[in-house]
């Protein structure tokens, strides 16, 4: 391993296998740019300290420019045989300024660097999360657009129970992804940018010097020292986010391969969202949303491995917590692909009207509305719905249909029943306007 950031005090080089076991480039190195913007923002900091000198910082400022080029055109490459990026960020810049890079490090330790990048990386990736929540919500509301006149069945325990408009339930998908962006913001005002805790315990340079801005974010020194290189909070609660963004599209990705099995018959997903059998000729497989519900597991993993990790840790920084990058950017890369998917998934979808309608006929549906216009007569609530259960239960052992059935017969549930009032009751547009509770928005 090359150009250690330590070592003076150390005699014997250090054994291959602890290199290779404790070595972190291999999944730190998507922190590089965050890191070289993290060092912009150091040496102007040690320069107002008189730490650097004007030759010295613009030195450092030109090589850091260039290798933040690099890895914005992608032409950034990285050598594995480093202990992590931080290691080899200061051998690149060392090529190309020389010895003012061996003053990078000046009243700075890498557990304050790794929380300030990490930080930085995940106020970056919140805002392209949110970015594409945005996005997914705002195909539901085209969706909305596209079905306001459509009325499905809506399901408690996976059975009918009564009429839903379509605009409703993908309102519950906005609801839930409006949710999903305040918590990310939520997290995203608790990582507040600092620097200068150096080890644990601050550093000679007063408080004073490390007032700076980042791309309109506040850089100021830490209130407390410990607390930030030994917090791992803001990544904890950003899995947390994440896993129930995950969980919600993963309860959307359920409803969509229900609706689209032959069972169902309620939608039909674009070709090229869907793949086949390698036996079966005929088959359409929704494995995107198969996906899409599996990786929540791995979404819960992730937050449940760092909290694991950290719930035994004396103060201050330990390296375990160097495990709480993979699963981060695990965390983030999954859910970035899901939305990714789902952004053109969503506006391909076919809504297969006629199939849903005749799941409408379901006079079983309208149950609770028969309730409600007895009690609407004066029938005490509890004998409404024993009345009409009796009369669900006469309808499923007889066979027959409630509107078919001679007024004689609905009478003998109840005096006020007859075919020309149910047959206004059942009807999914009537059942719908019925429900007053809750405020209906007047454009989507």
């Amino acid at each position: 391993m090359k150009n250690k950031l330590w070592g003076g005090r150390f005699s014997k080089k250090t054994n291959p296998l602890v290199e290779e076991f404790t070595k972190s480039i291999q999944f730190d190195k998507k922190l590089a740019g965050y890191d070289c913007v993290s060092s912009l923002v150091h040496i102007d900091i040690l320069k107002k300290a008189r730490l650097l000198n004007a030759i010295e910082h613009k030195k450092l400022k030109k090589g850091l420019q260039e290798i933040l080029g690099s890895i914005a055109d992608s032409s950034f490459k990285i050598d594995s045989s480093f202990e992590d990026i931080h290691s080899y960020m200061q051998h690149l810049l060392e090529k190309k300024a020389g010895p003012a890079a061996l003053k990078l490090h000046t009243c700075r330790s890498r557990n304050d660097q790794i929380v300030f990048d990490t930080k930085f990386y995940c106020m970056s990736n919140s805002l392209a999360v949110q970015e594409s929540l945005l996005g997914v919500r705002e195909g539901f509301r085209n969706l909305q657009k596209k079905n306001m006149d459509l009325y499905m069945p809506g399901y408690t325990h996976l059975q009918h129970a009564i009429p839903i408009r379509l605009v409703s339930y993908f309102g519950a998908y906005i609801e839930m992804l409006s949710r999903d962006c305040k918590r990310l913001d939520g997290a995203f005002c608790n990582m507040n940018l600092t620097m200068g805790s150096g080890a644990l315990a601050g550093t000679q340079v007063d408080s004073s010097k490390y007032n700076a801005s980042l791309g309109g974010i506040k850089i100021e020194a830490a209130s407390n020292s410990i607390d930030t290189v030994s917090d791992r909070d803001f990544v904890v609660e950003i899995l947390s986010a994440l896993a129930i963004i995950g969980m919600h599209l993963s309860r959307l990705a359920e409803d969509l391969i229900l609706w689209s099995t032959k069972e169902f018959d309620f939608i039909d997903i674009d070709e090229a969202f869907c793949t086949g059998s390698s036996l079966m000729p005929q088959k359409k497989n929704p494995d995107v949303l198969e996906l899409i519900r599996g990786n929540t597991g791995k979404l819960y993993g992730n937050l449940m491995s760092v909290l694991v990790m950290m719930k035994g840790l004396p103060l201050a920084y330990n390296r375990d917590m160097q495990l709480d990058k993979e699963p981060l950017f695990s965390s983030f890369e999954i859910i970035q692909r899901e939305l990714n998917v789902l952004a053109g998934l969503l506006p391909a979808i076919r809504f297969k009207k006629e199939n849903i309608k005749k799941q409408l006929e379901d006079e079983c549906l309208y149950a609770t509305d028969m309730v409600d216009y007895l009690v609407q007569k004066g029938v005490v609530f509890k004998d409404a719905h024993t009345i009409i259960g009796k009369l669900i239960s006469y309808k499923l052992k007889s066979g027959k249909k409630i509107l078919e059935m001679a007024d004689e017969r609905l009478k003998a549930f109840h005096a006020s029943l007859n075919r020309k009032i149910l047959r206004k009751i059942i009807d999914p547009e009537t059942s719908i306007k019925s429900k007053r509770s809750i405020k209906r928005k007047r454009k989507i």
